[in-house]
């Protein structure tokens, strides 16, 4: 495996499905002598969470609007 110039790795699907690393999953590092650990970053919110916390920020709809108003609400027009 390489590094790329900006310092990033690619960690193998294997390994990311074994620890449930998913896409956004926040990590931290850990230096052992030679070697890092990686580690899913403890009392980050989870995934689920993440995405409450989305959906509470995302604007909402109102009683008699339109289709194209929706449309437009949705799309962050």
């Amino acid at each position: 495996m390489r590094m790329t110039s900006k310092g990033q790795v690619t960690i193998p699907l294997p390994i990311r499905m074994k620890l449930g690393l998913l896409a956004w999953t926040e990590v931290e590092f850990e230096v052992e002598g030679n070697a890092v650990r990686v580690m899913k970053k403890r009392g980050s919110p989870g995934r689920g969470q993440r995405l409450l916390e989305v959906m509470r920020r995302a604007p909402r709809p109102t009683p008699g609007m339109t289709t194209n108003e929706l449309m437009a609400l949705t799309r962050g027009d």
